[in-house]
């Protein structure tokens, strides 16, 4: 069935009928029939001509070529496809109609497709074949083809010749009446009384019933002179596309006119009038839209949907009859990314009621498209929260972001604009990356390649760009350029037809290559019109396919190209564009460029090798300033056609000039953070793509872009900058050919918010009332337009019987505070109030009326509601409330106010307050608050006759210290001078400090002197005193409440004065006071450090009121550097004794620090001080460093040493031991300055004093060390210790006596004494339990072991401390263990002892003469008796008179062989056993004669 498919159907992925539009079916009808009937009625003459030519067209089948073209819905395209013939008078050869694959009825009413049957997408697409073999199987394939279908060539040919010249003279006369048609219609024209008409729908606009979700369009055609002009309308409201981007979408295009709405839902359900207007009248025509819904999914909690009310103000439909309120939170404000990274974009959306499943439109736009989900950007909604994510920036993504809310009662938006930096270049120095990389004019092997430049050229000019491709399913790039281009478009040749490709642009400059730009959109090298044929809307299905022959191919030689021209040109390439001929054959066709020098007749061939098959082409390597002609011509197997009409000469250059400078740039503030920058559009620039604005820091002269994407306003609000700075701005225009100069740089600017009038003030209430007057109060604007508030403003109006009256001025000049008094008012009348702000930009908006107040007298007893209420010093857990007294005091005055608090959302209940007791104050400081909650306060007065009326309630406050608070430092300077400082670093150009007391500004700088500078503020009192006690506070205007208290108490006060006369009568501080130390020699040192004393300061040192002086005895220093003040002293005589004084002083500062050294003190130092200096001259010869001491190894050997210094090679040491000198031997060892004597297993005889001279000829030192009594227990307890804590732990070994307890030591000493323990009792030794030591083991022997000795075991370490104890346990499973191991090893000993034994006697050899008499004895042992076998050779001997075997008294055996013969040589054994076991003794006999000796 594939073969019976239109190719053109082919394209789409459904062609069933359902598919078609059948609103396109029946306005094609329409356009045939009016068309037809107009025709005939402007001229009558052509029409039978024309008539029988649609006949011919409806009745027959045209066969052309494989790219012919759909016919377009309406008769003015169908006949424009007859606008080629009109030339077919100059060809040689006359052009044939072109064909429509429509099939139509008599009626022209189209009844079905047409489908060739010699149809081949590959017939034609090689075109004419280079070699004559390819060209005779081409055609061979063409006859086989042809042959299979048809019979009688001759008659198929004859009646199909005929058929094709019948056709072109039907195409002919077509072509003469449409010439005819179109001369009167420009005549009519000319003649304007007879062409003005008034409009006239020629098809009106269908009502359509869609289902929801679906898309829908209604069109219509106008005829009308002048053209009329068309709006379309909704329920009788003008429908405004810009109002609702991506829901309408107005087209006009030929007359024919269209409204396409997207995405219908319930609300697209009205009456649709589209009217006409022009000078001669206005015509409307009507169409109705009903959307359904499928069954189920309209919620089933839901009401039925309302219809529309009529008094619904803003005219939209509430759906199921509730109205929506939608709000965005938590939006997201201006970004700023870098390409490559990923950036999230989001806010909460709150919509009211809360339905479960309803889900609102989100859609989000940049800079006013519609965005859709792609790989660049992926967009998400969570219930309660809208998401777009950019997976991967590039500059295209930056623009102005808007999110747009949709519900079916109303709509919200959200803008903020996203900026996109370059990525950091991979070569320093190198430009950014160009962007916006799109595809025009794609033909079969032809495309070109646009884009922009970028913002950021790298420090240097871009030297020009290469374009990259890549084709689609491969991931190779290709460059298509050899040398850069400086042009911003460039024609991309030689791709190949029915592929499709991807392209890329980088820049390059002197530094390097930038970065690639973003991929552009995917493009198909294909004919245009087969995209369009892709991509439009198809001839209605009728159900119908009518199959014809086509007519066979013949060799026609294709005619002249049309309307060549020169559509670019550049100093690199020149575009040329036309169209292809009228007459060209069935088959495809290719073309070949000539291009001539101007002056010259010699035209040369551009494209040699390979014909082109696009009907454009770019020419490179032309010389540049040079100009050129050019022409085309035609191609296919039938030969080359006539050449095209030559161009006119073209000179080689760029056309198109880079813009000029913009003109004049003009900054304003914005905010804190933003300019925004105006600017002059560049002079007679075309092709303008857009502006760069750059931006630099006055004095820097660095310029950064501010949009790396450009705009085309003159417009631009610059974001990023930093507050408080000034900027200078310039911009830059660009085109393809590049960017311009930069314009002058503007005038430098301030980056700060800018100042417009204060919003409305609210929250009118009356304070007090008489008569005739009435005192109001009001809240400050939220927002007062940056600038203080200069004054209010207030009007007021009488209403009476409800309808309020003009409104007049109270007050001409403005008033500074938020209360006011309206005077001439009248008794018992109805007023209404609204109030103005002003500040220096101007008077803002009034507020909305307050209630309408009746002007009577209050005569109530209580006060009326304080007011002007205030929060200040916002932190965590605690705030201030600043409040005004009533202005009705009631009949009593005011004594005292209460304070009201309770959490923002909470009930009118759960006020509560804060004060027991009334305060007297105007403000209070409300303590106790949970950080994080949200709280509103009122203040109520009171009198003696009661409580008035609150107030009203403040604004919502947050209980939080915001970051960067700071408080009240308060400060003594060096010159006593008390003083409160506060710092402030969120600072604006109009902010200032205010101090006050008791919170009322501080205005008489009697007691109080206040001066600022930048950042800091400085309150400093006067003569500070008692009437300074209270409570200051600092508050800077413009900020975000930046403010602070300090309570000035009188114990604080105290505090202060006394640290003010500390420095006014300042002391030098001291580190440390004055002391004494010993110094080497024996020297004495004096010293203090002060902590701070100047280079100036000055230093008295003083004994016993006298003044000591630099000299012999005395040694002063100061160290200026650490403050560190000494006196040293060589000795210390009975004349030094007394008290010694270090006066300081610095400046007025001064200081003094005392020693006394007299009684014991005195003498321990001197004695001290002697010793040291005794010392220090034993130490100028070989001294010890470490006397003489021992160390015990962990082996138990005792080592005496000593550490000497000072020493040389002739230093001799000599040991001595009880006065005897000890001789030198391999012990005696003096490397390193130690020297050491080993005594390896120490004892009682080691015992005595031990002495080491050390001498050379500089003198001689000594050092004894005491072993005896005391000193050698000491020494034998650590050398105990050290046995203790070698030993092991406690093990069990079995015998076959008993059960032995051990532990191994290393060393054992026969003076170590030792406890054995059993149930932590000293075991009292017996026959049965014995201890002992073998070797280094120490054992605990228990004999034929019983219950009674089961139970904790340990042995006792003596060495004179807290001794060491190991333990074990023999009990339990180990108990029984171990005894079991007894008693087997106890019966295996009883079997040995037992056991049948040869005790000896026996020889191993006997040697005996022949004849002689043999007798051995042996003992035998054994219990019970043992058996006695004697065996020779293995056998056993049996008693007789040869041989004689006895065994007497139970353990001696005889052998005994009476007479020796030869044969009694051999193997003898004895073999003796018993029941414990067996043995056996072996001798060898060995006989000889007397004769063989011999």
């Amino acid at each position: 069935m594939s073969g019976s498919t239109p190719f053109y159907q082919k394209h789409h992925r459904h062609y069933d009928r359902g598919y078609r539009s059948k609103e396109l079916e029946s306005a094609v009808s329409q356009y045939q029939s009016s068309s037809s009937s107009s025709y005939a009625a402007r001229r009558s003459s052509s029409r039978a001509s024309a008539s029988a030519a649609l006949s011919a067209s409806s009745g027959h089948v045209i066969a052309l070529h494989e790219r012919t073209t759909p016919v377009p819905c309406s008769y003015t395209r169908l006949s424009s496809s007859y606008s080629d013939l009109e030339e077919s008078r100059l060809s040689p050869m006359p052009k044939r109609a072109k064909p429509t694959y429509l099939a139509m009825d008599k009626e022209n009413q189209i009844i079905g497709y047409v489908v060739p049957i010699f149809r081949g997408s590959h017939e034609y697409a090689s075109g004419f074949s280079d070699t004559e073999e390819a060209r005779v199987k081409e055609s061979a394939g063409y006859m086989a083809r042809r042959n299979l279908f048809t019979s009688g060539l001759e008659m198929e040919r004859t009646e199909q010749t005929s058929r094709k010249v019948s056709m072109r003279e039907s195409a002919e006369r077509i072509c003469l009446s449409k010439r005819i048609y179109e001369n009167e219609e420009h005549h009519k024209r000319m003649n304007k009384d007879s062409l003005m008409h008034a409009p006239e729908f020629v098809i009106k606009p269908r009502s359509h019933t869609v289902w929801e979700k679906q898309c829908v369009r209604l069109h219509c055609t106008v005829s009308g002179w002048p053209e009329p002009r068309v709006v379309w309308y909704k329920n009788n409201v003008t429908i405004d596309p810009m109002a609702h981007p991506g829901k309408y979408k107005l087209e006009s295009s030929y007359n024919v006119h269209s409204l396409e709405i997207s995405r219908c839902d319930f609300d697209d359900t009205a009456q649709y009038r589209v009217s006409a207007m022009n000078s001669k009248g206005e015509l409307s025509s009507f169409a109705s839209i009903v959307v359904k819904r499928f069954k189920g999914e309209v919620e089933e909690a839901l009401p039925m949907p309302r219809p529309r009310s009529t008094d619904n103000e803003d005219g939209l439909i509430s759906e199921y009859g509730i109205t929506f309120d939608t709000h965005i939170v938590d939006g997201f404000g201006v970004s700023f990314g870098r390409e490559g990274e990923t950036m999230s974009l989001g806010a909460t959306v709150i919509i009211s009621p809360n339905l479960a499943r309803y889900q609102p439109e989100v859609q989000w736009y940049r800079d006013d498209v519609l965005l859709q989900p792609s790989k660049w950007c992926h967009m998400h909604w969570s219930g309660d929260k809208a998401t777009l994510t950019l997976t991967h920036l590039n500059k295209e993504d930056e623009g102005l972001y808007t999110l747009r809310i949709t519900t079916k009662s109303k709509y919200e938006t959200y803008s903020a604009y996203v900026f996109v930096r370059d990525a950091d270049a991979e070569v320093e120095g190198a430009p950014g990356a160009p962007l916006d990389v799109k595809c025009q004019d794609a033909n079969k092997d032809y495309v070109i390649v646009t884009w922009k430049q970028p913002a950021v050229d790298g420090g240097s000019s871009i030297l020009g760009y290469f374009v990259d491709r890549c084709e689609v399913g491969t991931t190779h790039w290709s460059q298509c350029n050899d040398t850069p281009i400086k042009f911003a478009r460039f024609p991309v040749t030689g791709l190949v037809e029915g592929r499709s490709y991807t392209f890329r642009v980088r820049a390059v400059n002197k530094s390097g290559m930038s970065r690639p730009s973003r991929v552009s959109e995917v493009v198909a090298a294909m004919d245009p019109a087969d995209r369009a044929r892709m991509r439009g809307t198809s001839a209605p299905w009728t159900g119908q396919i009518i199959v014809t022959e086509e007519e066979p191919a013949e060799g026609v030689v294709p005619g002249r190209p049309k309307e060549l021209e020169v559509t670019e040109a550049t100093k690199n390439y020149v575009v040329l564009s036309w169209k292809p001929p009228g007459e060209r054959g069935h088959e495809g066709i290719m073309y070949y460029v000539e291009k001539c020098v101007s002056g010259t007749d010699s035209w040369q061939r551009v494209n040699t090798e390979i014909p082109v098959k696009s009907p454009r082409f770019a020419l490179f390597d032309l010389a540049e300033g040079k100009a050129y002609s050019f022409r085309v011509r035609c191609c296919n197997s039938a030969g080359v056609g006539e050449p095209s009409e030559a161009t006119e000469a073209t000179t080689v250059g760029d056309k198109l000039d880079i813009p000029s400078a913009p003109g004049r740039v003009v900054p304003t503030r914005n905010t804190d953070t933003s300019v925004v920058v105006s600017w002059e559009a560049s002079r007679d620039a075309k092709e303008l793509v857009g502006y760069y604005i750059e931006a630099s820091i006055v004095g820097s002269n660095k310029f950064e872009p501010c949009n790396n994407k450009p705009v085309k306003g003159t417009r631009f609000i610059c974001h990023g900058l930093v507050t408080g700075e000034s900027y200078v701005f310039r911009v830059k225009a660009l085109n393809a050919a590049g960017l311009s100069e930069c314009s002058q740089q503007s005038e430098a600017i301030e980056v700060k918010a800018a100042i417009a009038s204060p919003t409305p003030p609210y929250g009118i209430s009356v304070l007090e009332c008489v008569r005739d007057s009435m005192v109001l109060a009001w809240k400050q604007p939220t927002f007062i337009g940056g600038a203080d508030i200069t004054g209010y403003f207030v009007d007021y109006r009488e209403v009476i019987n409800g309808v309020p009256g003009t409104w007049h001025e109270a007050n001409v000049k403005a008033v500074s505070d938020r209360a006011y008094r309206v005077s001439d008012l009248k008794e018992n009348r109805k007023y209404q109030f609204q109030v103005r702000a002003a500040n220096m930009a101007g008077v803002g908006i009034p507020s909305l009326p307050s209630g309408t107040f009746v002007c009577e007298e209050w005569t109530i007893a209580v006060p009326g509601p304080p007011h002007d209420l205030q929060v200040t010093e916002v932190r965590a857990n605690t705030l201030v409330l600043l409040y005004k007294p009533p202005v009705y005091q009631g009949r009593d005055p005011v004594n005292g106010f209460y304070i009201d608090i309770k959490e923002a959302d909470a009930e009118e209940e759960a006020w509560r307050g804060v004060n027991e007791k009334a305060v007297l104050t105007n403000y209070m400081k409300i303590k106790s608050l949970k950080e994080g909650e949200t709280y509103v306060f009122r203040v109520r007065a009171q009198n003696k006759a009661g409580v008035g009326k609150s107030s009203e309630p403040t604004e919502p406050v947050l209980a939080e210290t915001k970051p960067g608070t700071t408080e009240i430092v308060v400060d003594v300077d060096d010159d006593g001078v008390i003083s409160m400082n506060f710092a402030c670093s969120n600072l604006t150009p109009d902010s200032k400090f205010v101090w006050s007391k008791n919170y009322e500004e501080i205005t008489d700088d009697t007691r109080i002197t206040v001066a600022t500078s930048g950042e800091k503020s400085k309150a400093t009192f006067n003569m500070p005193a008692e009437d300074d006690i209270g409570i200051y506070s600092c508050a800077v205007t413009h900020t975000d409440g930046a403010c602070s208290s300090y309570t000035l108490s009188a114990e604080e006060l105290k505090k202060l004065l006394e640290l003010s006369h500390d420095h006014k009568f300042p002391i030098i501080p001291l580190k440390t006071e004055l002391a004494v130390e010993l110094q080497e020699k024996g020297r004495i040192r004096f010293w203090l450090q002060a902590e701070k004393i100047s280079a100036n300061g000055k230093i008295e040192y003083v004994f016993n009121d006298n003044s000591l002086s630099q000299g012999e005895k005395y040694k002063m220093n100061f160290n200026k550097d650490t403050g560190v003040i000494e006196m040293i002293m060589e000795s210390l005589l009975p004349e030094d004794e007394g008290t010694f004084t270090f006066q300081l002083q610095d400046g007025k500062a001064t200081n003094q620090s005392s020693l006394v050294l007299i009684g014991d003190v005195f003498k321990g130092l001197q004695k001290e001080s002697a010793f040291m200096r005794k010392e220090w001259h034993r130490k100028q010869g070989p001294h010890f460093v470490e006397y003489l001491s021992y160390e015990v190894t962990p082996e138990c050997c005792v080592i005496l040493k000593c550490k000497v210094g000072n020493i040389k090679k002739e230093t001799v040491a000599l040991w001595y031991k009880d006065g005897r000198e000890v001789k030198g031997d391999e012990k005696l060892t003096f490397t390193e300055g130690v020297l050491k004597l080993e005594i390896a297993q120490i004892s009682k005889k080691d015992a005595g004093v031990y002495e080491i001279v050390l001498k050379d000829d500089r003198g001689q030192d000594t050092s004894t060390l005491n072993l005896t009594e005391q000193g050698f227990r000491d020494l034998m307890n650590e050398v105990f210790s050290n046995i203790a804590n070698s030993s092991t732990a406690l093990k069990i070994q079995s015998t076959d006596e008993g059960i032995r307890l051990y532990s191994f030591v290393s060393y054992y000493n026969e003076a170590l004494q030792v406890t054995w323990h059993h149930k932590d009792a000293a075991i009292a030794f017996t026959d049965r339990i014995k201890s002992g030591v073998v070797g280094e083991q120490l054992w605990l022997q228990i004999t034929e072991p019983t219950e009674k000795d089961k139970g904790k075991y340990a042995i006792e370490f003596h060495d004179g401390k807290g001794g060491l104890k190991r333990t074990v346990e023999l009990s339990g499973q180990a108990f029984d263990d171990a005894y079991a191991e007894f008693q087997r090893l106890k019966a295996a000993a009883i079997a040995e002892r037992n056991r049948a034994r040869v005790a000896g006697g026996l020889p191993d050899v006997v040697t005996i003469q022949e004849l002689k008499a043999l007798n051995l004895t042996c003992n035998i042992s054994g219990e019970p008796l043992p058996e006695v076998v004697w065996l020779k050779n293995e056998r056993e001997i049996v008693s007789d008179g040869h041989y004689v075997m006895k065994f007497e008294a139970g353990k001696y055996a005889s052998f005994t062989i009476t007479t020796v013969n030869t044969t009694d040589s051999g193997k003898y054994s004895i073999l003796v056993k018993n029941k414990y076991g067996t043995e056996s003794a072996d001798f060898t006999v060995s006989v000889f004669s007397p004769d063989s000796k011999k």
